[in-house]
C-alpha cells in the first residue's frame, strides 16, 4: 500500500526529514557544524551532477531543436510566469516569504533522474529525456538565480557574498565535475545506486539544515491551518497548470507522442536537488526554510503524480 501511495522512495525520505527537523532542529553551537556539513554535501552534489550530465549527448541532442527549445521555454518561461502569478495571487493569503517561495519554485530547473524515469515508465523518448534533463540543469545553474534576481525585486537581490557563494559552492564544483567526466563518469554510471544514495543524502541534509533554522525561527508558529491549506491548494493548482500546460504545449508544437511525454515530465517537474542548495546559498537559514516550503510540497506531489500517470501514458502509447 505504501508503495502505491509513494511510488518514489524519496517522498517518504523528505517527509521524514521535515518531521525530524520539526522535532529535533539543529540549535546553538551545533548550527555552524551542521551548516558546514550541509555545504560540503552541496559541493559533492553539484560535483556529481557535473560528472553525470552528458555534455556530448546534450550537444548531439540539441539538433531536436523543437523538443529541446520547447522544454527550455516551458521550464524557464511558462513555469516562471506561473510561479510569478502564484506569488502575486497568494500575497494576501500567505506571509510574504512563503508567497515568494512560489516564484522560487517557478524558476528552478527540472529533475534529472525522476523525469527520465517517468519518461521511461510512460514509454516516451528516453534518450531525448536524458538530453532535456541535462540541458535544463546545465542552463539552470546560471539561469535560475538570474531569473530570481530579476523578478523578485529587493527580496531577490543577490549580494556580492551570495554571488561568490553560488560560484564557489554550486558553479565551480559543477564545472570541475564536467572536466572530470572523462575519468569519473564511467565509475558513476557503473555505481548508479551509490551515486543516487549520495545525491539524496546531500539533498536531505540541505533540507534538514534549512528547515531546522526555519523551525527555530518559529515557522510553525507563523503558519496556521488555514495557511497550510492554502499552500496545499495552491500546489494542486500549480500541478494542474504545469502538467496540463506542458502536455498542451507539446501538442501545440506538433511533437510526436514520445517527445510530448519528454516535454511533459521535463517541463513540469521541478528539482529540489537544485532548489535546496540554491536556497541555502541565496537566503539566510531562517528565511531559506520558509522559501523552500512550496518546492518541498510540489516536489513530493510531482513524484507521486508522475508515477500515477506514467502507466496511463504507457497504455496510450501502445494503443
Amino acid at each position: 500500500m505504501l508503495a502505491r501511495l509513494f511510488p518514489d522512495r524519496f517522498v517518504p525520505i523528505l517527509f521524514a526529514t521535515i518531521l525530524l527537523a520539526s522535532l529535533l532542529p539543529v540549535r546553538g553551537d551545533a548550527v555552524p557544524v551542521a551548516q558546514g556539513i550541509s555545504t560540503a554535501a552541496i559541493v559533492l552534489l553539484f560535483f556529481l551532477n557535473g560528472v553525470r550530465l552528458p555534455r556530448d549527448e546534450v550537444l548531439h541532442g540539441i539538433r531536436n531543436w523543437k523538443l529541446q527549445g520547447g522544454a527550455l521555454a516551458f521550464c524557464f518561461g511558462v513555469m516562471t510566469l506561473i510561479g510569478l502569478g502564484a506569488q502575486a495571487a497568494l500575497q494576501p493569503w500567505l506571509p510574504a516569504t512563503l508567497a515568494l517561495g512560489f516564484l522560487y519554485l517557478g524558476i528552478l530547473p527540472s529533475t534529472v533522474q525522476s523525469a527520465t524515469a517517468a519518461t521511461s515508465m510512460a514509454g516516451g523518448n528516453v534518450a531525448a529525456s536524458v538530453v532535456a534533463a541535462a540541458l535544463l540543469n546545465l542552463t539552470g545553474v546560471i539561469a535560475s538565480p538570474l531569473l530570481f534576481a530579476a523578478l523578485a525585486g529587493s527580496a531577490g537581490a543577490i549580494s556580492g557574498e551570495a554571488a561568490l557563494r553560488i560560484t564557489l559552492i554550486l558553479l565551480l564544483p559543477f564545472i570541475l565535475g564536467q572536466f572530470a567526466q572523462r575519468w569519473l563518469r564511467p565509475w558513476v554510471l557503473e555505481h548508479r545506486s551509490l551515486a543516487t544514495l549520495m545525491d539524496r543524502t546531500a539533498i536531505a541534509i540541505a533540507v534538514y539544515v534549512a528547515f531546522s533554522a526555519a523551525v527555530v525561527a518559529g515557522i510553525w508558529d507563523q503558519l496556521d491551518g488555514r495557511e497550510v491549506a492554502v499552500v496545499l491548494v495552491a500546489v494542486a493548482v500549480l500541478l494542474a497548470l504545469s502538467f496540463g500546460g506542458a502536455w498542451a504545449f507539446g501538442r501545440l508544437l506538433g511533437l510526436a507522442h514520445g517527445d510530448r511525454i519528454v516535454l511533459l515530465f521535463s517541463g513540469a517537474q521541478k528539482s529540489i536537488a537544485v532548489g535546496a542548495p540554491l536556497a541555502a546559498t541565496l537566503f539566510p537559514p531562517a528565511i531559506a526554510g520558509m522559501v523552500l516550503v512550496p518546492i518541498l510540497v510540489y516536489h513530493m506531489a510531482q513524484l507521486i503524480l508522475s508515477a500515477w500517470i506514467a502507466p496511463v501514458l504507457k497504455r496510450s502509447t501502445q494503443v
